[in-house]
């Protein structure tokens, strides 16, 4: 369980395809503080880790299913990929943005970026089946950040990212076409869920 709010930004620093993918991740964590078995959020995908380190910078390596890579954009992550990390959420931390699981829904994709003012609207568009759980002023992970929806219209829809937004995750290397996990608010997925059964 996550609150999407991300503490670290990590860097792909290893891809080997070993039946199933392994990725090394740099990052700042304290290696001694992370459990084997400890699962990290990585641009919003619930990883497990299976091996920890140091050499010049702290790392955590991660197994990922075929079905994971499907699913999600992890199959875009190259050698020096910025990934938003977050680490599980203890009993007694603040839960700061909104529960997100690490489950991802979907992929969605960057179709336009506005400067407004010291803040960037990126417009996404959704995967059709998804789209009817994003509502404006609801909340969404993207890529692991917990973010609030500014406007919906169809598919598409809007978030304003504010400058520290962009400095504390890798949001500042966004560009269009960009392909972004996405996980939809739990919420609106039971309240979906309640009304398939009451029809």
């Amino acid at each position: 369980m996550f609150t999407g709010i991300i503490t670290d930004v990590g860097r792909v620093t290893r891809r080997t395809q070993e039946g199933d993918l392994r990725v090394r991740i740099s990052c700042a964590y304290d290696p001694a503080g992370i459990d084997i078995g400890a699962s990290i959020a990585c641009n919003g995908c619930c990883l497990t880790v299976i091996e920890r380190g140091t050499d010049d910078t702290p790392w955590f390596d991660v197994q990922i299913s075929a079905e994971s890579v499907s699913k999600t954009n992890i199959g875009d992550w190259a050698e020096g990929t910025r990934l938003n990390l977050e680490r599980a959420l203890k009993l007694g931390d603040e839960l700061g943005g909104h529960i997100v699981s690490g489950h991802v829904d979907g992929v969605a994709t960057v179709v336009a970026m506005t400067e407004e003012g010291d803040s960037t609207r990126v417009t996404f568009a959704a995967p059709d089946d998804l789209a009817k759980f994003i509502a404006s002023k609801g909340s969404v992970a993207l890529n692991g950040t917990s973010l609030t929806v500014n406007e919906v219209n169809g598919a598409q829809f809007g978030v304003n990212f504010i400058p520290h937004t962009k400095l504390a995750t890798n949001w500042g290397d966004t560009k269009v076409g960009d392909r972004i996990n996405l996980e939809i608010d739990t919420l609106a997925r039971y309240v979906a869920r309640l009304q398939e059964w009451g029809s």
